[in-house]
């Protein structure tokens, strides 16, 4: 599955409740290591989420992220690609409810 479509969507969600795509941008670069403009090229080029994951380098304070997506608790999935998936999701929906950057980067945490 490419992160064209999905990401799309993620925009479309933040923008609905009042955020930006530079908002979008930093919260999955946080998560990713990905700078605004490899992100887009991996966007432009319909990336798979299984490459796009592959060349990224996974913030070392993702293991922060819990919680449930879909009714599915985070922290218990197993399948790594997965689990990648879901950890941007999370953001993704604390970003659209208006929760505080730093709360969303996990700026507490001791990585």
């Amino acid at each position: 599955m490419p992160v064209t479509g999905v990401y799309q969507a993620y925009l479309k969600k933040v923008e609905r409740n009042g955020g930006s795509e530079s908002d979008l941008i930093k919260v999955i670069g946080w998560l990713t290591g990905f700078d605004s403009k490899s992100l887009k090229k991996h966007v432009k080029d319909e990336t798979t989420f299984k490459e796009f994951f592959k060349s990224a380098k996974l913030n070392s304070n993702a293991r922060y992220i819990t919680g449930s997506i879909c009714g599915v608790k985070i922290e218990e999935i197993e399948d790594p690609l997965m689990k990648k998936i879901r950890y941007m999701d999370k953001l993704v929906d604390e970003l659209a409810k208006g929760r505080p950057m730093e709360k969303i980067l996990r700026a507490g945490e001791k990585g």
